[in-house]
């Protein structure tokens, strides 16, 4: 039973917290707090893409040259750092993923 309050807690938490951005539509936000929320998209998919490209398995650091994930990782963001395009960015890192996965002999065909 304590998860299920749990649960309702963590729902009624994030309710509220969205909510109250609809029931307040006159709440104006100070320029400091503005100009930090543009980094939140940023900063919330580095924290989910940079442990998958360092710890692939989820327990060890992987800093090896077989390491596919980090390579493609790091090519992607040079492919997002001088085209800026999304698609571009996507096609090159999976090409570049992939290709290094073959290369090593990891892919599980």
């Amino acid at each position: 039973m304590d998860i299920w309050w749990l649960i309702l807690g963590m729902l009624a938490i994030t309710f509220a917290t969205r909510y109250s951005l609809f029931a307040f539509p006159e709440l104006r936000f100070p320029p400091l707090v503005r100009q930090g929320l543009h980094y939140v998209p940023t900063a919330v998919l580095t924290a989910i893409v940079v442990p998958g490209m360092l710890m692939p398995d989820g327990q060890h650091w992987a800093f090896e040259v077989d390491n596919a994930y980090l390579i493609a990782g790091l090519v992607a963001i040079g492919i997002a750092a001088f085209s800026r395009h999304l698609l571009a960015t996507i096609g090159g890192g999976l090409l570049v993923f992939f290709l290094l996965r073959w290369m090593f002999g990891q892919l599980p065909i």
